[in-house]
């Protein structure tokens, strides 16, 4: 009887494992957020600065859309911008995963504030080349806190204003998926 219970115990966690493995990697959209980035093209992004809609175009400069992501291509020169067409007023929050590549250096903003993903600088300290990673960026009155893997990396005092997301290619590749913000 004993073995028998043992048996039908292993069957049972041989077919619930299979089923956690499916499940872990699927992204569920927290309540109250909404996606920026609908991980098929640029459709409500805009080059910096300019009113060029991106609707249905997956490149442009060193920004490439691929497997739900956007990836942003160190082998192509120079630095590009891309931004929301949407802009926020008031309290905002923008969370996004991201998996930095070597020499990773790689800008994002918000407010005017610019936070720089690079891997083991003072405020990217715990974030390692090649592993997801989660950012969040909230704006609440005149604070402005950067959070990496929920803790805090930085916060920021700046006046509350209109403002767009913009992410910025400097140097090196960093890949972006999940998009989302909560208004």
């Amino acid at each position: 009887m004993r073995i028998l219970s043992y048996s039908l115990f292993l069957l049972g966690l041989a077919l619930l494992v299979p089923m956690a493995r499916s499940s872990a990697g699927e992204f569920k959209l927290e309540a109250g957020f909404k996606l920026l980035f609908n991980g098929k093209n640029f459709d409500g992004w805009q080059p910096k600065g300019k009113k060029d809609a991106l609707a249905g175009k997956t490149e442009v400069g060193r920004f490439k859309v691929a497997d739900g992501t956007v990836h942003m291509n160190s082998a192509v020169k120079g630095e590009s911008y891309l931004e929301t067409a949407h802009e926020f007023s008031g309290d905002v929050h923008i969370k996004f995963d991201f998996k930095p590549g070597p020499k990773c250096n790689n800008d994002f903003f918000l407010r005017g504030i610019k936070f720089d993903v690079v891997p083991g600088n003072k405020e990217c300290k715990n974030v390692k080349a090649t592993d997801w990673n989660t950012l969040e960026i909230i704006a609440k009155g005149d604070t402005v806190e950067h959070k990496i893997n929920g803790e805090l990396a930085r916060k920021s005092t700046k006046k509350a204003e209109t403002t767009r997301f913009i992410m910025r290619a400097e140097t090196g590749e960093i890949t972006v998926k999940n998009i989302r913000v909560k208004e």
